[in-house]
């Protein structure tokens, strides 16, 4: 009697750790899914961001250009949600030249390493670089 009393512990015990590692294994199972499923929200986010933006350039280049009100209101209505979203437009003009977030399309007359302009306009998606800004840097002797 005592010994199948120890067997059928030892099987509770087996049991028992069987049990406790599926319900590990589960558990990670749905954090895995859970990561998977935000991921690919955020790449099919940033997929489409990326491919609105050169429709944004252009509205940009209006709305410099034309200095509509009400171009210039959809056009920061526009800007309000893509940043909702995790846009963000990287500042670039009187700052260093970084080639990390820049691209250098020309050199003008100006100081050294400092950008002077930029050609087009680099953003951050969610923290990451979305699109590097092509800009102008300035140099003090131009050869």
């Amino acid at each position: 009697m005592a010994r199948k009393l120890t067997d059928l512990e030892r099987q509770i015990e087996e049991l028992t750790e069987r049990w406790k590692r599926v319900l590990a294994d589960y558990q990670n199972l749905e954090k895995r899914t859970k990561t998977e499923k935000e991921e690919f929200a955020q790449f099919a986010n940033r997929e489409l961001i990326l491919k609105l933006l050169p429709a944004l350039d252009s509205f940009e280049n209006l709305e410099e250009h034309l200095g509509d009100e009400g171009l210039t209101l959809s056009l920061r209505q526009l800007r309000d949600v893509l940043g909702e979203e995790g846009l963000e437009k990287l500042e670039t003009k009187g700052k260093g030249f970084n080639p990390e977030e820049m691209e250098c399309v020309g050199i003008e007359a100006g100081e050294d390493n400092k950008v002077l302009k930029a050609t087009r306009a680099g953003y951050r998606f969610k923290g990451k670089l979305l699109r590097p800004a092509a800009v102008i840097v300035g140099k003090k002797k131009i050869d």
